[in-house]
């Protein structure tokens, strides 16, 4: 498994399943399940933007949290095309990325602390262990809600 790091108000939208892509300046061979880290960092100007604001950023809300785990997605596809020129891959893919498409977000229901990279990484045993008991106990409460 490999994660990822990315910055507020961003990771909050993908947690949040509005942000089905995660525009990456290099491409992966990489498919497979990939933890969401919210980054230290925050995009001040991107927590005015209206597709953030259309995915319900709250700067309270516990998904908001930066330096943590906050979600689990498959890392399905990447698109290239729109380094060049445009792509079906909707508003979320910015020109000059590449788009990792995201699918079968599951955010987390409690942030994990845990320190991130700037590059594509692969976390500690410990915190696949963790993120996995978590999302097993969360899907069991529900199978017994159900």
């Amino acid at each position: 498994m490999q994660a990822i790091s990315v910055q507020q108000p961003w990771a909050f939208a993908i947690a949040r399943g509005g942000k089905a892509v995660s525009n990456q300046d290099l491409p992966t061979a990489y498919r497979g399940p990939l933890l969401i880290h919210a980054s230290m960092r925050v995009d001040l100007k991107a927590c005015d933007s209206p597709l953030i604001r259309s995915a319900g950023w709250d700067p309270g809300h516990p998904l908001a949290t930066i330096g943590a785990v906050i979600a689990m997605a498959d890392l399905d596809d990447v698109c290239s095309a729109g380094l060049d020129g445009p792509c079906d891959c909707g508003p979320w893919g910015e020109r000059g990325f590449h788009h990792w498409r995201l699918t079968s977000v599951r955010a987390l229901p409690r942030p994990i602390i845990a320190l991130g990279r700037t590059e594509p990484w692969q976390p500690s045993a410990t915190l696949m262990t963790e993120v996995r008991t978590m999302l097993a106990t969360a899907a069991a409460a529900t199978d017994r809600l159900t």
